[in-house]
């Protein structure tokens, strides 16, 4: 569902050098798996992920999502990809339920199915007692479930999020992990980003681990050796090194 092939993305510096930020990578997700992709600051996960949701145009290699190329089907991975980032921002002066549906539109949803995909996705997302609240009225925690809403409104197969629980408290952050493996129950194929090694640790069913742009490890829990008394922690600071902070 989502396929990385030798992706790499180039960066011209201020001093007319070249940064690679992606150098190579290759991975994939299938349908009804999550991935976790970690990594300390600058690693290269937050690129990658904006490549895959067509935000930015890769230097060379592929990477398709349901098929789609990224950069000659754009708007085919649009219509099959969710993508969420931890800033991600929601209109000050819109509701839920009207972001909701200014998005399902554009996705070519209308009339009662629209409408009962959002009656949906408000009550999942727990925004059902906020739903007709301007966001600017809202938590943290609120806008970023409605940012979700806003990627799962035109129900796509597959996923890419980068830091969703940032903006969450722990109940906020429990909640939502529970809910994607919801999706991934439902066949979902979902990539996730984060720096909380603890909330995937027994989430996901494999782990990538990149270090200055390149994939330094991966595998499940137990491959990467996490399943050892220091568990995810250890395997990832095993991986990259101590001195990076995850």
């Amino acid at each position: 569902m989502i396929d990385v092939v030798d992706l790499v993305k180039h960066y011209r510096a201020s001093d007319g050098g070249i940064v690679r930020a992606v150098d190579g990578v290759s991975l994939s997700v299938s349908p009804g798996e999550m991935v976790g992709l970690l990594g300390a600051n600058g690693a290269g996960k937050t690129t990658t992920l904006r490549v895959l949701a067509t935000l930015l145009k890769p230097t060379s290699g592929s990477a398709t999502v349901a098929g789609h190329d990224v950069a000659t089907d754009p708007v085919g991975v649009r219509r099959a990809l969710g993508y969420v980032s931890a800033t991600t921002g929601v209109p000050d002066r819109l509701a839920p339920r009207e972001i909701l549906a200014t998005y399902g539109s554009m996705h070519g949803f209308d009339g009662s199915a629209l409408r009962e995909r959002i009656d949906v996705l408000l009550d999942v997302l727990g925004l059902a007692g906020v739903a007709d609240r301007p966001c600017g009225r809202l938590s943290s925690g609120q806008r970023q479930r409605v940012s979700l809403g806003r990627a799962l409104v035109h129900d796509p197969p597959a996923l890419v999020l980068d830091e969703p629980t940032s903006a969450l408290d722990v109940v906020g952050s429990r909640d939502l992990m529970a809910f994607l493996e919801r999706l991934r129950a439902e066949g979902r194929a979902i990539l996730v980003s984060t720096h909380r090694l603890h909330e995937i640790e027994r989430r996901c069913d494999r782990f990538v681990i990149i270090d200055a742009g390149r994939i330094v490890a991966q595998g499940t829990r137990e491959q990467l050796g996490a399943g050892r008394e220091g568990g995810l922690e250890d395997a990832f600071f095993a991986a990259i090194g101590p001195g990076a902070v995850p």
